[in-house]
């Protein structure tokens, strides 16, 4: 194992060396991930003692390293940290739900049979019994591919069940793209949709492979805590009601309504598709929601720039989990997140590091650690809806979540499929350290709409989530996969994902020496990266040209 390890410190070495970039280390990446992903960081959640903990230990970091702070202005200077307003909202004791059909009633068990979400819609109550559930395919309004599964139907005072994915997924044919997940197959687009149309809930049939997890996962993010950004009229992007249902219940639920679910889930994928009313079927539900406001934080330092200091290179990570939460059967109760998302985060403190101990590039590099990745993306879209440094002199993005710990690969990928300037740099570069992009695996999955890169991109930004390849150069595809299966299953927003004394983080550490070229070629020139010609996020970076100076 010595020898072995001395070989991958020497191939990441001599990769870093070929890509003209300095050494990073595995130890202190390792230590990052050590310290951050301890029970004494109590997972990380967003306005515990956690988050203190967190943000305390990242500023210490950046400040250590000889960046500068380069956070929210007071008095002329900067922190080191954006406040972020966030609405937080709890189940306040047990919630009750009662489904019943023509043969009777039944009590459903919170967490097993559904994962009934803390309401965001404003309501401190959630109470309402006997109400319809009507069927509404993949809940997908899409005029441009004249696609609609509503039809006339008006959703008011109802709860619209609808399936996760885009109608494509199955048969991996037809106007979204295929088995690539399109936004309108997202989670969040169905939950806002359905509030969009005046809906009294939205019900998402769970199903492991369209979903890319399984129910565990989707009963650890939805059971908590949950936050949103602060809204003036919350009821317009939340129903009252948004929960998710296991398969084989919903299955259960649609025979009761008179409906085959595998037939009404394959007419759901045509054009043609009618929302229908599953006959007889209703839910009730009750349960208490606690209301507040809270102040979580993004971390952000700077290593300004030599010659263009209002141009910026960024780079990003989330630093939050899932906090303290339900038990798993061990009873551990707290989600430690070392891969999700310490790695990302020790990447940016070693990467900060680097850049502190070069000369100062002429562009700025900014340094960004947001909050509540996992509520869905709310740190960063708080700094997309109120940067710190204008996103049309934000020459770019990398994004760096969930990285693997362990040695190195011959091949690493994006989340999403998406063409830009910045991905050809990045392919440049690691074909001169003899590493290859493979495209993401799985496109059906909408890791591009998962990641924090996601709100500066659709605002035009040049932005990607960089992965950590599967052809490990010890054990090849078959290793690297069994090993993201096996994380998927047992460990992703689970309490299993904890520190491993094993990793080497060897191969994160060459991986980094690739992200620096890019982002350092990029802060030494006076180019501007854009998407391709035929991408939906071209139009709003070109809007934006005149602002670049």
């Amino acid at each position: 194992m010595k020898n072995l390890t001395l070989v991958l410190l020497g191939l990441a070495g001599a990769c870093a060396q070929a890509a003209e970039t300095p050494v990073f280390d595995p130890q202190r990446l390792a230590r990052d991930v050590k310290v951050l992903s301890s029970d004494e960081f109590e997972g990380r959640g967003p306005n515990t003692a956690g988050e203190t903990k967190t943000v305390d230990y990242l500023v210490e970091q950046f400040k250590a390293a000889g960046l500068k702070p380069g956070g929210d202005l007071s008095g002329g200077k900067r922190s080191w940290t954006q406040d972020v307003p966030l609405g937080r909202f709890e189940i306040k004791g047990p919630v009750q739900l009662t489904l019943a059909d023509a043969k009777g009633s039944r009590q459903l068990v919170q967490g097993e049979d559904m994962a009934v979400r803390a309401s965001m819609s404003g309501a401190k109550q959630v109470d309402f019994k006997n109400a319809p559930l009507v069927f509404v395919g993949y809940g997908v309004t899409a005029p441009e591919r004249k696609w609609n599964d509503f039809k006339d139907m008006d959703l008011k005072g109802k709860l619209a069940v609808v399936l996760i994915n885009d109608p494509d997924f199955e048969t991996g044919q037809g106007v979204f793209g295929g088995k690539a997940m399109t936004y309108y197959g997202r989670w969040t687009y169905k939950f806002e949709e359905m509030a969009r149309r005046g809906a009294l809930g939205t019900i998402i049939v769970h199903e492991t492979a369209p979903a890319s997890y399984g129910w565990p996962t989707v009963k650890n993010s939805n059971t908590n805590v949950m936050y949103d950004i602060v809204r003036k009229e919350p009821r317009k992007a939340h129903a009252p009601m948004e929960a998710w249902i296991q398969r084989d219940l919903a299955a259960s639920m649609f025979k009761a309504g008179g409906l085959d679910f595998e037939a009404a889930k394959k007419g759901a994928q045509a054009r043609s598709f009618q929302p229908v009313l599953l006959k007889g079927v209703t839910l009730s539900a009750n349960y208490a929601v606690d209301v507040q406001v809270i102040k979580s934080k993004n971390v952000v330092a700077i290593r300004e720039g030599s010659k263009h200091p209002k141009q910026v290179v960024m780079y990003s990570g989330h630093w939050d989990h899932l906090g303290v939460g339900q038990p798993d059967a061990k009873g551990d109760t707290i989600y430690n997140g070392a891969v999700d998302n310490a790695t990302g985060i020790a990447a940016l403190l070693e990467m900060a590091r680097v850049y502190a101990r070069q000369p100062a590039p002429q562009r700025s590099v900014v340094f960004l650690a947001v909050t509540a990745e996992e509520k869905g993306l709310l740190g960063s879209e708080y700094y997309a809806s109120n940067p710190l440094y204008p996103l049309a002199s934000t020459v770019g993005l990398i994004n760096m979540d969930a990285l693997s710990p362990r040695g190195p690969a011959r091949d690493f990928t994006i989340s999403g499929s998406a063409r830009l300037d910045l991905l050809d740099q990045l392919v440049a570069k690691a074909k001169a350290a003899n590493i290859v992009y493979s495209a993401d695996p799985k496109p059906e999955a909408g890791y591009f709409f998962r990641s924090d890169h996601f709100p500066f991109a659709k605002r035009g930004v040049p932005a990607i989530s960089f992965g950590s390849g599967n052809d490990w150069i010890e054990g090849g595809v078959k290793a690297g996969k069994a090993s993201e299966e096996a994380y998927t299953e047992k460990a992703y927003h689970q309490p299993a994902d904890e520190f491993d004394p094993a990793w080497t983080f060897t191969g994160m550490a060459r991986d980094l020496g690739l992200l620096y070229a890019v982002g350092n070629d990029l802060a030494n020139a006076t180019t501007w990266p854009n998407w391709s010609r035929d991408s939906e996020f071209r139009a709003a970076r070109d809007k934006s040209a005149a602002e670049r100076k």
